[in-house]
């Protein structure tokens, strides 16, 4: 029999879960307009409406389970994004990388504790708690700002993946070192079986899921097909669970399972949106674990053993990614966004209590402290984060991204002789189309990349490959500038392919140096700069509208030809209208003040801006925008945070430039993205 309510009434927990969500979206709201990530704003939503504050919410099992979903639906869609040809080509991260991090985490962590008293036993288990990131905010993080596939992105999924496969070891650990758990025989046979699942479930992946979701695709009909995507997620994660694997590792691994068919983005369309609704929930639920007066009775304990912890973990994470030959800039972006107390210690921490293992031996007031102190710490990692970004940005810019000596870096290998070839600097997404396309004409060229991971791939590819920053004078000698035919910069990262630039033109005055970027607004710098030719993905997709436009009205190939070379060389920005949203702006912008700005805002001049009335990389991706943002450095346009595709923040991140003023009909506010403050 199914319970009756009487008309009008609400079952006990609908109340709370109401109350959660409106005031979830009242304080992201407040916060939005404070210039506060979304994340914090949530953590602090359960702050305010936990039992231990305001008490709006007194039920945490049900909030818990909803927590549990956003965790496993995050999970799921990383997976998504991966495939096994990602996972292998970052193994090295996963398994020497996370291996180190998770080793050094714990050995100092243990060995300062005994150093002051505590029994190994206790302190062992707590450098396993600080050794555990925050999968759920740093992949949010690098999602919504569009890093993942960066360098310090993928360094960071590689160290989290190896975390959540070391919580297998460490929850079998926690009984043995309360004294109440089985042998080590039966640990090894648990880690053997958990192991075997995983195993299972990639042989799954790669053989029956594409046949199965192709099956379920056919039917044409969207409900069956979310149904059967949620069932692979919260299936796979049940059944790995029972392995002992964790429920997160388990959804990662469903997400594998659902990127090797060819059905994988339909997949993510439908379940993005129940993810974001979950994975707030979890953060919501993190903040409701704060004791608002236990912090406030023992503030510098909370905060000292804070400052500790990320101390710890940015050293350890930093120096872990230095030794596998990432580059000082990487290290310290990585270093500092993974400096937090993941999730899953909660779960450990819990699993401990129930034990008799206690955070630095102190039992309850361990625990409160622990707590406490992994919330401030997710509240701080935005800043964190941002903080990391600028340190990167800077470094990049200004000095040799490694310790070694420079002349040492370069490792010849062996490179064939080389004469009238083509010098690729860089071994990104767009590099590796441009060397397999090369191969197939078989033209000589040379790679040099940073990466070791990347020289790795290419060397399989049998491509030549130079290990090497190639803003160095003696690693361009070394590929042979003096008789190459082109340079091409395939860096997506502007600075860089300035400083490239110029020590190739003043190497070789004959070179033809090609460089790809991804707006308009680098062209006339780089030219500047001794580029030849600056191939603008911004352009180039104006050029592809504007040429389908002219074959279906009818234009013959050489009309259309000699109109796009208009568009490259000429004021392209005034021939094209999109859906009625004229791709260009012929009035000038200013950010006027009412009140004292930032340091960033001072002698700031009126830009025009790129695109008027439309985002150019929406339009381009297919996607629409909620609203639009232009830069005051270089006039750029881009939809804000509250649209899919944030291209703003993203222009941020990629070029460094700080203000971005709203271009809303009836708004002039700005926004500060270095000091993250509102100018009005």
């Amino acid at each position: 029999m199914f319970p009756v309510l009487a008309a009008g009434a609400a079952p006990p927990f609908f109340v709370e879960i109401a109350l959660l969500i409106l005031s979830s979206a009242f304080i992201a709201y407040v916060c939005y307009r404070l210039g506060i990530v979304p994340i914090v704003g949530f953590l602090i939503t359960g702050v305010v409406i936990g039992p231990k504050a305001l008490g709006l919410v007194n039920d945490p099992e049900v909030v818990n389970a909803a927590a549990e979903v956003g965790v496993l639906l995050l999970l799921f869609t990383i997976g998504i994004e991966f495939s096994l040809k990602k996972l292998a080509r970052i193994k090295r991260l996963i398994f020497v990388g996370g291996g180190l991090q998770v080793g050094l985490a714990v050995g100092i962590t243990t060995g300062l504790l005994v150093l002051f008293g505590v029994s190994w036993q206790a302190a062992l288990f707590t450098g396993f708690l600080v050794a555990l990131s925050s999968t759920a905010i740093v992949l949010k993080l690098l999602g919504d700002s569009g890093e993942m596939d960066e360098s310090h992105g993928q360094v960071s999924l590689g160290l989290l993946i190896f975390q959540d496969l070391a919580i297998i070891l460490m929850v079998l650990l926690v009984p043995l070192l309360a004294g109440t758990g089985g042998s080590s025989l039966e640990v090894l046979w648990a880690l053997a079986k958990a192991g075997g699942i995983v195993v299972l479930v990639l042989v799954f992946a790669r053989k029956v899921m594409p046949l199965f979701l192709e099956a379920v695709a056919r039917t044409c009909s969207p409900e069956l097909f979310l149904l059967t995507v949620m069932g692979i997620c919260f299936g796979t994660a049940y059944v790995t669970s029972l392995a002992g694997v964790s429920l997160s590792l388990g959804a990662f691994l469903a997400g594998i399972v659902v990127s090797e068919s060819r059905f994988s983005d339909h997949a993510m369309g439908e379940i993005l949106p129940l993810q974001i609704l979950f994975s707030a929930t979890f953060f919501v639920s993190v903040g409701m674990l704060l004791d608002l007066r236990f912090l406030a009775a023992n503030l510098p304990l909370v905060l000292g053993v804070g400052l500790a912890i990320l101390t710890v973990k940015a050293i350890t994470t930093g120096l872990s990614v230095r030794v596998l030959g990432y580059p000082t800039s990487v290290a310290a972006a990585t270093g500092l966004m993974l400096a937090q107390v993941g999730e899953f210690s909660f779960v450990l921490e819990r699993t401990g209590r129930e034990a008799g293992l206690f955070p630095a031996g102190l039992e309850g007031r361990g625990s409160q402290t622990f707590i406490a102190v992994t919330v401030l710490v997710m509240i701080a990692t935005p800043a964190l984060n941002a903080l990391g970004g600028k340190i990167r940005r800077r470094l990049t810019e200004s000095e040799l991204p490694v310790a070694e000596d420079p002349d040492e870096v370069v490792q010849h290998g062996h490179l064939p002789e080389l004469n009238n070839h083509a010098i690729i600097a860089g071994f990104g997404n767009a590099a590796r189309r441009l060397v397999r396309a090369l191969k197939k004409v078989d033209l000589p060229f040379v790679v040099i990349t940073l990466s070791p991971d990347g020289a790795l791939e290419a060397e399989k590819m049998g491509i030549p490959v130079l290990r090497g920053d190639y803003a160095r004078q003696r690693t361009l000698e070394t590929a042979g500038i003096g008789t190459a035919k082109t340079l091409i910069i395939a860096d997506d990262n502007p600075s860089i392919a300035h400083r490239v630039a110029k020590v190739a033109r003043s190497l070789s005055s004959d070179l033809h140096i090609v460089v790809r970027t991804r707006h308009v607004s680098e062209i006339a710098p780089l030219h500047a700069e001794g580029v030849d030719c600056v191939i603008a993905d911004e352009l180039e997709s104006i050029v592809q509208l504007f040429g389908q436009m002219l074959r279906d009205s009818g234009s013959t190939p050489d009309q259309i030809e000699a109109l796009a070379d208009e568009i490259r060389g000429g004021d392209y920005s005034e021939l094209l209208d999109v859906n009625g949203a004229r791709l260009a702006g012929s009035e000038l912008v200013s950010l006027e003040l009412t009140r004292p700005g930032c340091e960033h805002s001072q002698g700031l001049v009126p830009v025009r801006p790129s695109a008027l009335g439309a985002c150019a990389d929406c339009l381009k991706e297919g996607d629409a925008w909620v609203h639009l943002r232009v830069c005051m450095t270089c006039g750029y346009v881009g939809c804000c945070d509250s649209s899919k595709n944030k291209h703003a923040t993203r222009h941020y991140h990629e070029m460094g430039h700080p203000i971005m003023r709203s271009l809303e009909a009836g708004e002039t506010w700005g926004w500060c993205h270095v000091d993250e403050k509102m100018l009005t």
